[in-house]
């Protein structure tokens, strides 16, 4: 089973990244492959019919949102059938009604839980109610994402994250998170999907790759998106991927094995491919960069991740960082 991110994996605004829609789709001739989005406010049919756009071959059912995760998480805290305040837009509130709750936007109808999920539309008005609702310390609040930014047409603009924040400060407590890099998402699709050996793909260490790690799900950081050798070279303990692709391709391309070795007077080696790079206490340098630039990350990632050394107290061959 293949789990992916979708934006700076499959696309990157309106464009599909190059090579991604013919792995996927070679990828599904021999495994299940699944969608996964903290986008809350598109329905899973609107994800898959923006995925076909760019020639994959995708169903709602093979959609996993935050705003399913969200209600699956409400459904564990309040009883079946319960009016809920829904603070978000179509992508939500059909989840939710769909889940057989009574959706309300007025903190007057006594809602048992609060689900709050982005929307554009979203205003004060809305937060506001939120915020009457949480007054009650005993309402549930449950929140489908906490990105603090998202990426549109013109830019970088706040994320459910920021509107989440704003309610906080009304009320002084957080939410129940469902999407990346909480849990709950990395459950429902493996619910929804099945299979024994699940792998995700994602471009961001510090939502894709953190939540499939503590998901326990092995994970592929691919270079198209948000994080380059830079961050992977930096990445904490909890955010490391288990496999790190330039592009799509590499899922149909065997991975390369790390080997590691070490002198007489302590210097450790890691070699992967042509690449090996050499480590002496706090200092890391290229030894032999070979003729694959991924290869040399891949090794340079390897000999920091095992030193449990800070990077910032790292000399690190500029080289690493592709300078």
């Amino acid at each position: 089973m293949v789990l992916t991110d979708l934006d700076g994996v499959v696309y990157r605004g309106r464009n599909a990244i190059p090579h991604a829609v013919e792995a996927l789709t070679d990828a599904a001739k021999t495994a299940r492959v699944g969608y996964i989005t903290n986008n809350a406010s598109r329905r899973p049919v609107d994800v898959a019919e923006h995925l076909e756009q760019f020639g994959l071959s995708v169903g709602p059912d093979d959609v996993v949102t935050s705003s399913q995760a969200g209600v699956r998480l409400l459904a564990t805290l309040v009883p079946a059938g319960s009016t809920v305040l829904v603070i978000g837009g179509l992508g939500l509130t059909s989840i939710v009604e769909q889940a057989g709750f009574t959706v309300t936007a007025s903190a007057d109808d006594s809602p048992a839980a609060v689900i709050q999920g982005f929307s554009p539309d979203l205003g004060w008005t809305q937060l506001a109610e939120a915020s009457f609702a949480l007054a009650d310390a005993s309402v549930p609040w449950v929140a489908t994402n906490m990105d603090w930014s998202i990426p549109v047409e013109r830019g970088i603009a706040p994320g459910n994250g920021t509107l989440v924040a704003a309610v906080h400060q009304a009320v002084g407590r957080m939410p129940v998170v469902a999407g990346k890099p909480e849990r709950p998402i990395f459950d429902a699709a493996v619910a929804r999907f099945g299979g024994e050996r699940p792998l995700f793909i994602g471009d961001r260490l510090d939502t894709d790759i953190k939540g499939a790690n503590d998901a326990g799900i092995p994970s592929v950081l691919v270079l198209t998106g948000i994080d380059q050798a830079k961050q992977v070279l930096a990445a904490d303990e909890r955010s490391r991927p288990t496999y790190v692709l330039g592009d799509l391709r590499g899922l149909a391309e065997p991975y390369p094995v790390t080997y590691r070795s070490q002198d007489a007077d302590g210097t450790r080696f890691v070699t992967v491919g042509e690449a090996t790079v050499r480590m002496q206490r706090h200092v890391v340098r290229v030894e032999c960069a070979g003729s694959d630039p991924l290869d040399l990350l891949r090794a340079g990632a390897a000999a920091i991740w095992d030193s449990g050394l800070a990077i910032y107290g790292l000399d690190v061959d500029p080289q690493l960082y592709g300078e």
